[in-house]
């Protein structure tokens, strides 16, 4: 990696992220409602040991305390969810209770100086609403933007930059297609029905919050990968590249910010009845200008058609009883093969370069075009945290991780991208879906038995870039790493 201090853009906004599921616990307090994943938690063999987001993090109960060690950490933006179950659970029927522990977040961040940034979705759809079809239903897109409309009208004269879905392609494909996430199910035609009508409730969203104030910032955020063939040199592969990049970044990149489907994928899905999910003028409602593009980045990823001797494991996915499929409808025969880079311990490769191709890809294709910038609005690695005897955790991997990310993210911005933030997954550790509490993306550790937070290494470092807006010239050394230093750190440890 580079020596060399790098400086940010003045203006560049450094936070963290988190959601509402993986944190808050009290899920069945203040008339919270059930989720998918409160049903999917408890399916036989779904989630790893059982685990499930009844407690997490406490958030619920703990978000003085959060936001004070939000501030602890120079943090000038917190990207969280709200709770579609706990704020309307039935989908539809607002629930004062459960809006009004976002309105007292909502004040806390502001009187922490911390800038509140609201993701409607972030997964946990109403269990009633899945009773009914869940996002195989067009209707559910109109009730999604029914819920936009109270949540604005209970924060909108607070919260300024609000976020309509995350990663739509792991609640459509992981949830419908896969099996892997809630709600579970194995249907490729249902997962791009969920796909269409993810699509069109961020429109209808989009649509409605610009209708209450013309000057909030609004935006999606997409996970987005970096599809290489294995063999560029091969026709197959450089297919099975295409194809990933297709259902994986496309499907959901075109409609955003170009008005349409990619011809090609819409010829892979055509067997699985994508089309007869668009109605006229959903496309016009679905291209509905947005101000930023959130970008969750995490590997890219090589990929072949030579069939293996060896059984193609489900890469990344939980060690579950319970069988999944791929969530890939229309790429029978595509795997990734490992480069050998180094992996974090969820087995995902660390590719820093990919991060840079793809923000040059989308400033030259997408968001350039459109006039919009981009934030990276989550990044982050799990690894296999080792506490000393007070809790803390010299998490030397993970503090590299986000050096050789914010180095490639710097360059990018060299290059051209208008790239203005950066917000780090995740802020604590956290339920991890179908992975449980196994592993653990946090700058900092959350002992689940007391709910003590304790900022790692990784935590410190990333107050004293947020402080300065600069990376260090060098890594700090593991001795240095567990001092509070002059960034503002304040540690009870």
């Amino acid at each position: 990696m580079s020596s060399t201090e790098r400086t940010f853009p003045e203006g560049f906004l450094w936070g963290a992220a988190t959601a509402a599921y993986q944190i808050e616990g009290a899920a069945r307090e203040g008339g919270r409602g059930p989720s998918i994943w409160d049903t999917f938690s408890r399916v036989p063999g779904a989630v790893a040991d059982a685990h499930n987001g009844d407690v997490a993090c406490d958030h619920y109960h703990r978000s003085a305390e959060d936001v004070e060690l939000m501030k602890s950490l120079n943090l000038q933006a917190y990207r969280f969810s709200t709770s579609w179950s706990r704020c309307m659970p039935d989908g539809v029927t607002p629930n004062l209770e459960g809006i009004r522990f976002y309105s007292t977040l909502v004040d806390q961040l502001l009187q922490a100086g911390i800038t509140p940034w609201l993701t409607l979705y972030h997964w946990d759809l109403p269990q009633a609403l899945e009773d009914k079809g869940g996002w195989t239903n067009r209707d559910t897109a109109y009730r999604f933007a029914e819920y936009a409309a109270v949540m604005h009208e209970a924060l909108g004269d607070r919260v300024r930059i609000w976020t309509t879905l995350n990663e739509p392609w792991c609640a459509a494909f992981l949830g419908y297609a896969a099996g892997v996430h809630a709600p579970g199910r194995q249907e490729p035609t249902a997962a791009l029905a969920a796909a269409h009508h993810l699509l069109l409730a961020h429109g209808l969203a989009t649509q409605e919050l610009r209708r209450r104030d013309g000057d909030a910032t609004l935006g999606i955020t997409l996970n987005l990968t970096v599809p290489d063939p294995l063999d560029p040199s091969s026709e197959d592969d450089r297919d099975a590249a295409r194809r990933i990049d297709g259902q994986f970044n496309r499907i959901f990149l075109d409609p955003v910010l170009r008005g349409s489907y990619p011809e090609d994928v819409l010829r892979d899905v055509e067997h699985l009845g994508l089309t007869d999910s668009i109605r006229k003028g959903d496309l016009e409602i679905i291209g509905t200008p947005i101000d930023v593009l959130g970008v969750n980045y995490y590997h890219g990823e090589a990929v072949t058609k030579t069939p293996s001797d060896e059984a193609a494991p489900q890469e990344g996915h939980a060690p579950v009883e319970r069988p999944v499929s791929s969530p890939y409808v229309a790429a029978s025969g595509v795997r990734s093969v490992p480069r050998g880079l180094p992996v974090t311990a969820m087995d995902w490769e660390v590719q820093p370069d990919g991060l840079r191709r793809l923000l040059n890809r989308l400033q030259d294709e997408y968001t350039g075009p459109a006039g919009i910038p981009i934030y990276i609005t989550e990044n982050g690695a799990a690894y296999d945290d080792v506490p000393d005897g007070s809790g803390f955790v010299d998490d030397q991997d993970r503090l590299a991780f986000f050096d050789v990310h914010l180095r490639a993210m710097k360059d990018a911005i060299d290059d051209g991208v208008d790239l203005r933030g950066y917000l780090a997954w995740s802020l604590l550790d956290n339920f991890e879906w179908a992975w449980g509490y196994h592993q653990r993306f946090g700058l900092v550790r959350v002992d689940y038995g007391t709910q003590e937070r304790t900022p790692k290494a990784s935590a410190l470092w990333y107050a004293r870039v947020a402080a300065s807006n600069a990376l260090p010239s060098a890594l700090p050394s593991a001795a240095s790493s567990t001092d509070g230093g002059s960034a503002g750190v304040v540690l009870s440890r």
